[in-house]
């Protein structure tokens, strides 16, 4: 599982952070976690041997590529993000705890649908952030893919910088991943999850081109291997999300010892495929506070009393209803556009009703 840890890098350059079983410093077997002050890790050096909790793998790849480890946190803040983007009008809104290592509380204890989600969209930040800053010279020890360009089509060339994604999921794999080597069913499924993430990039990636010639008359065109927005990533793993497959955990005796793995629930379905993302408990229903599921519950949480969906007011609330408050908001309104070249606009209080769950 994956645990995220406090991060800060103070004047002594060291890293500061208690660290159980996580993802940055530890992609842990148990929880993917990083903390609050990550956005400071890319302007001081990194001590490897100061960031307490990594296993002699991590630490050997931290030292190996120390450079890249502010991409890696980087890329598990817009795995946050884009998490609590995808899950905003759901019962459980990928909701961070700040006074705790493990940043989504016990919710990623469990081997649901949300930890399926949680690994997979932070194992493709890592991968992502890393590819990124490659590609934009961050880093020495990376650069452009020039291996899979293949032959160009009519009317265009290879040029620019193909972005090297293959070395970007190569780091999230070996350092997520490192913990993940137990021989049962939750050290598998999260091996899975962090997988299906991380194809996610590669199914994803495009062609970008731009064009050349007299006043943009694109008499050719160059073009070069591009990720897509993060956006369109989540957008991808919230569907696997919706479609996850629920398996079985079975156990069997091999010479290492006894081996748990997972096996369709339902025959009748379609087996997952690496893209794919399994779960082995079901959900809690988040409509109540519970300290020990992680769940905060809906109650003052915003909802949607036009929809027929899980963010509308039924669905969100969970049955119990909702008030209705009315809010006054500034916004800009009467805009005119001036020759040249600004625009002026007026200044409206209009007046919004707002629905929160009882």
């Amino acid at each position: 599982m994956l645990i995220f840890c406090p991060l800060s890098v103070e004047p002594s350059t060291k890293v500061k952070s208690s660290l159980t079983e996580s993802l940055f410093p530890c992609f842990s077997s148990r929880s993917l976690a990083i903390g609050h002050q990550y956005s400071s890790l890319g302007t001081q050096p990194i001590l490897c041997g100061s960031i307490p909790g990594l296993v002699p793998k991590q630490l050997r790849f931290c030292r190996n590529y120390v450079e890249i480890m502010p991409s890696v946190a980087e890329g598990v803040k817009i795995g946050i993000q884009e998490c609590q983007h995808q899950f905003r009008g759901r019962r459980w809104n990928c909701t961070t705890v700040n006074d705790s290592l493990a940043i989504f509380g016990p919710v990623l204890d469990k081997a649901t649908r949300e930890s399926a989600f949680v690994h997979a969209i932070a194992s493709a930040g890592v991968a992502f952030a890393v590819t990124r800053s490659c590609a934009e010279g961050s880093a020495t020890i990376c650069g452009c893919d020039t291996r899979h360009k293949g032959s160009p089509g009519e009317g265009w060339k290879w040029g620019g910088c193909s972005e090297d994604v293959e070395f970007g999921s190569m780091v999230s794999r070996e350092f997520a991943d490192a913990r993940e080597n137990r021989p049962d069913a939750r050290s598998a499924m999260n091996r899975h999850n962090n997988e299906a993430g991380r194809t996610s990039i590669i199914e994803l990636m495009h062609l970008k081109c731009k064009c050349h010639g007299l006043s943009g008359s694109c008499e050719v065109k160059t073009c070069w291997w591009s990720q897509p927005d993060f956006r369109v990533i989540g957008d991808y793993l919230k569907d696997k999300y919706d479609s996850a497959s629920e398996m079985v955990v079975e156990k069997h005796r091999e010479s290492r010892g006894w081996v748990e793995t997972l096996r369709p629930k339902y025959n009748f379905f379609k087996a997952p495929t690496e893209k794919d993302l399994v779960y082995y408990e079901n959900s809690p229903n988040f409509c109540e506070p519970n300290p020990e599921t992680g769940s905060f519950g809906t109650r003052d949480r915003i909802c949607n009393v036009t929809s027929h969906g899980i963010d509308g007011c039924d669905l969100l609330c969970c049955g119990r209803g909702h008030n209705t408050r009315t809010e006054k908001r500034k916004e800009k309104c009467h805009c005119i556009f001036h020759w040249c070249c600004y625009v002026r606009c007026q200044e409206c209080i209009r007046v919004y009703d707002v629905h929160t769950c009882k």
